[in-house]
């Protein structure tokens, strides 16, 4: 991998990384992902470090984060003793995961907030509302992920749902 990335690249590393700064990882653990995503192979500390104009140092502190949230993986090469990271073959599956959890935790706050004493009924009625949305979706991602699950040879997409055609065809 040549030590800097194309500006176009690096526009996209970045804005990944600052969607996954939204959802509470550091930038540069994002950067890492937009980085695997786009690069054909595995990349060591150095060569990350290299393309991302940042230290070793936050690229290994980030990479441990990663790998411990099951979104890359450290591979080796034979004959050679440094470590090399990819994404994880399941990391998509790890991001609904981490969604569907997030969607449960909501859901649980809202069984809790419903049950509060005197409850206004405009904020029950909002309540119950956003219920009914927050299981629905739950409901969908569940079905989603136990049917990605059970399709054989599914690792990774190879032509997605209408909407990734519209918003690739939005980036060209």
């Amino acid at each position: 991998m040549p030590s800097e990335i194309n500006a176009a690249h690096a526009a996209f590393v970045e804005r990944v990384g600052l969607m996954t700064e939204r959802d509470g990882l550091p930038r540069i653990a994002g950067r890492i992902l937009g980085l695997l995503l786009i690069t054909p192979g595995p990349l060591s500390i150095d060569d990350i470090a290299a393309g991302l104009g940042v230290s070793r140092a936050s690229v290994s502190t980030d990479a441990r984060r990663l790998v411990s949230l099951g979104k890359i993986e450290r591979v080796g090469r034979p004959g050679d003793r440094k470590d090399y990271y990819q994404l994880a073959p399941s990391h998509h599956l790890c991001t609904m995961e981490e969604q569907l959890a997030r969607t449960s935790q909501l859901l649980a706050l809202l069984v809790e907030a419903r049950a509060l004493p005197d409850l206004h009924p405009v904020a029950a009625a909002r309540i119950d509302g956003s219920m009914r949305f927050f299981d629905e979706m739950a409901t969908v991602l569940t079905a989603a992920l136990e049917r990605w699950r059970a399709t054989p040879g599914r690792a990774a997409p190879t032509a997605g749902p209408p909407v990734v055609a519209e918003l690739a065809g939005a980036a060209r």
